[in-house]
C-alpha cells in the first residue's frame, strides 16, 4: 500500500513538471496579417518571449542528444516556405552540461520567407505550422513542447 502511494506522488510530481512548461515559459505573440504578393516574397516574423531564467535549445544544438527548436509549416498552404531564419544562438554553460550548449532566451524572432503557391487563389487564407522546442532552466530540461502557429494571410 505504501508503495502505491509513493508512485502516485511521483506521478503527480511528473504531471506537475509537465504542466509547469505551460505556454508561459515560451509565449508567441499573435502574428500580424501578412500580404503575399502575386510575385516575389513576403516575410512572417514570429515574435517569441522566453520567461526569465529559462532557455531553449537552438535550431542547431551543440550536442546530438539535445532537441532542436524546429518550425514547420503546412505543405498544403497557399504559400510555400522558402526559408526559415532562426535567431542567432549563444553558447552557455549550465550545471547539467560539461561544455557550453547552443541556446536562445529572452525575446527573439523566427522569420520565414514565403512565396505564393502557383495554384493559390487570391483572398484571405491562413498559414498553419508548429513550433517544437525544449525549454530548460539552469538545472534541468523539460519534456519537448509544440506550439500551434496560425498566421492570417491576404493572397494577392
Amino acid at each position: 500500500m505504501k508503495s502505491s502511494a509513493f508512485w502516485i506522488s511521483v506521478l503527480a510530481a511528473v504531471a506537475l513538471l509537465a504542466g509547469a512548461q505551460a505556454p508561459w515559459i515560451l509565449s508567441l505573440q499573435q502574428p500580424q496579417k501578412v500580404t503575399v504578393p502575386r510575385q516575389g516574397e513576403a516575410k512572417v516574423a514570429l515574435k517569441l518571449v522566453m520567461r526569465p531564467g529559462y532557455h531553449a535549445n537552438s535550431h542547431r544544438p551543440s550536442e546530438d542528444f539535445l532537441i532542436p527548436m524546429r518550425l514547420t509549416w503546412d505543405a498544403k498552404a497557399a504559400v510555400e516556405a522558402v526559408e526559415v531564419i532562426y535567431p542567432k544562438p549563444k553558447l552557455e554553460k549550465f550545471e547539467f552540461t560539461e561544455k557550453p550548449i547552443s541556446v536562445v532566451d529572452g525575446e527573439f524572432e523566427i522569420v520565414t520567407r514565403l512565396r505564393r503557391s502557383p495554384n493559390a487563389m487570391p483572398g484571405p487564407a491562413f498559414l498553419s505550422g508548429k513550433l517544437r522546442y525544449q525549454a530548460c532552466n539552469d538545472k534541468m530540461c523539460f519534456p519537448p513542447r509544440t506550439i500551434d502557429v496560425k498566421v492570417p494571410l491576404l493572397i494577392q
